[in-house]
């Protein structure tokens, strides 16, 4: 049994919707970042830089945050989703720092500067607007002639699909990025990433793309 913790954004769905990709059994608990769930001691003896997600691993007793870390550590446990050698395995470890350092975090300030914070600070906003723009090329040049990532379906797809879900946020239009479009629905088609999206809670549909 896994305990997974968690929260709707798109760091703590990358997890919820690998776990129900490969049909293990976890249970979900809400920290509402919003209400500081995420500073309380208990959840910082989980995750010491008291960010979601966070795993604790019954079979082993290990606890671990950092969603890449998660991810990798789950794939290997498992044996699914991230070959086990090869360039294959270190591709889908490329595209999945790529989400870490770059699409994440970048996506992450459009959200901060242009979704909630509109007209407050215009550099900020043609900034982070502009990498935005930037990484879907980058993501819409590797998906042509892919259906994923890195050929065959892998965390480094689980990991970037949750950021692209919130392109309304980011104010991008999927039409701008065909192969991208066609991805993210193609992901959005399989009923575990749709019931991984919904974790801890639903809180709206999934955008359609």
């Amino acid at each position: 049994m896994i305990d997974l913790y968690t929260w709707t954004t798109p760091n703590g769905r990358k997890v919820s919707i690998l776990l129900e990709e490969l049909g293990v059994d976890y249970t979900a608990h809400p920290i509402n970042i919003g209400q500081g769930d995420q500073k309380t001691p208990e959840f910082l003896e989980i995750s010491p830089n008291n960010k979601i997600p966070a795993i604790v691993d019954h079979d082993t007793g290990l606890k671990l945050m950092e969603s890449g870390a998660i991810m990798i550590y789950l794939a290997d446990k498992y044996g699914k989703f991230l070959a086990a050698d090869g360039e294959a395995r270190t591709k889908t470890i490329e595209w999945l720092m790529w989400q870490m350092g770059g699409l994440g975090p970048m996506l992450g300030q459009v959200h901060h500067f242009l979704h909630f914070n509109p007209g407050k600070a215009a550099y900020a906003e043609e900034r982070f607007a502009a990498e935005a723009k930037r990484l879907y090329g980058v993501l819409d040049k590797r998906l042509e002639g892919r259906d994923y990532i890195v050929d065959d379906y892998s965390i480094a797809d689980m990991a970037c699909w949750p950021w692209i879900s919130r392109y309304e946020w980011q104010q991008i239009d999927l039409a701008d990025y065909p192969n991208v479009r066609a991805w993210y629905q193609r992901l959005a088609a399989r009923p575990a990433v749709q019931k991984g999206y919904h974790v801890p809670k639903k809180v709206g549909e999934i955008p359609a793309g």
